[in-house]
């Protein structure tokens, strides 16, 4: 398997052979990791519960941690799923892997399509799965919302979203997210939404697409499935909480093959990821530092404050150099935005010219990277 280095590594690479500017702090504003503490409750939960390492956890997920995932789904998007159409996952990053090599493993000529740029691991699995790759591209153009073409969509078997998405902000609405349910069925092929910026809104609070699926009268989640993670959410990527939720057909014998895989959450973090889900507060705090941090960009960048996750896409002259720069004279760090995309089959890589920006430090911290990063903009 011939996998693209990640993105971070590039970076590196980019970077290696440049000293930076040892009288500004250093300022790294690449990885969508926050940069606060996990909430104190979460981690006395998981302290509480370290006797449970004795134990082996079930590939199936404890019914502690299933009831806070499916009641966290029922209260904020009105979906009530039954036990067999959720599955705890170890984060999502494993399911977005593995799953499509399950989905894909028997078809003569796997297809699978994702929005461009993206999540690296959507590649992966493609790679791993032997599996063609259609492109959909998020541009200026389109608002940086995936345009249909239905001749192209028909070849696929897998179609993955990422609404909210990472790294352009976009978000769907509940009509757009139907529109792709719709198609989903009319094509036959499998939809997965990763909404793993679903809680870092900075307005109102943003749509599943089990919610879609339930609006345009899919009410069995047929060929529907969502991921979602803790991660964002709580400040709690170390946690490894995730689950994939919607068609209970496709989840019944995605459980045969988990048992098979070994990465069953330990219990200990499964308590601790159940006393997270169960919680409203901390979001709303984390929310509210994040929308801080938004505001302060718009006043010193002039960027408009998007709905939804923790970045800026930011358009720039020459990516790559910029980012050397800002590098070198101000010792921030960014990420190109060519780094998260590839050319599609006209060689256009809808990454380029832009950076990400993850505003992921208390608001003091993220107001003087973004004032060094309008200085170098200057």
């Amino acid at each position: 398997m011939n996998f693209e280095p990640y993105p971070f590594e590039k970076l590196n690479n980019l970077l290696k052979e440049i000293a930076p500017n040892k009288e500004y702090e250093p300022s790294v504003l690449t990885i969508g990791e926050p940069q606060f503490e996990t909430p104190d409750f979460i981690q006395k939960t998981l302290c509480k519960n370290a006797n449970l390492l004795r134990k082996y956890p079930k590939t199936i997920g404890e019914d502690e941690l299933r009831e806070a995932q499916r009641a966290f789904v029922a209260k904020r998007f009105g979906v009530n799923l039954s036990n067999e159409q959720i599955i705890p996952t170890f984060g999502t990053r494993e399911v977005l892997f593995n799953f499509p090599q399950f989905l894909l493993f028997d078809k003569k000529e796997p297809c699978i399509a994702f929005t461009n740029p993206f999540y690296q691991i959507y590649e992966g699995a493609a790679i791993a799965s032997r599996a063609k790759t259609i492109y959909l591209n998020l541009t200026q153009e389109n608002n940086f919302k995936p345009l249909i073409d239905e001749e192209k969509l028909s070849a696929s078997h897998l179609v993955i979203l990422n609404f909210p998405n990472n790294p352009t902000t976009s978000t769907l609405t509940l009509d757009e997210l139907g529109e792709w349910v719709k198609l989903a069925l009319k094509h036959n092929f499998v939809l997965l939404n990763d909404e793993c910026y679903s809680e870092i809104y900075t307005d109102k609070p943003i749509p599943s697409l089990l919610e879609a699926s339930l609006h345009v009268g899919n009410r069995e989640f047929k060929n529907i499935l969502i991921v979602n993670s803790i991660s964002k959410r709580s400040s709690a990527p170390g946690l490894r909480s995730g689950f994939i939720a919607g068609d209970e057909k496709i989840l019944k014998e995605y459980m045969s093959y988990r048992t098979y895989i070994g990465c069953a959450s330990p219990l200990p973090l499964q308590s601790a990821a159940a006393a997270a889900w169960s919680d409203e507060q901390h979001v709303e705090d984390a929310r509210a530092i994040y929308k801080q941090n938004f505001e302060a960009a718009r006043e010193i960048l002039g960027i408009e404050i998007p709905d939804a996750t923790f970045y800026i896409w930011l358009k720039v002259p020459n990516a790559l150099e910029f980012t050397k720069k800002l590098y070198s004279k101000y010792n921030v760090k960014v990420l190109p935005g060519e780094y998260l995309a590839r050319d599609d089959e006209n060689c256009i890589n809808p990454g380029k010219d832009f950076i990400r920006i993850a505003l992921v430090e208390d608001p003091k911290k993220t107001k003087n990277a973004l004032k060094r990063i309008k200085e170098c903009l200057s």
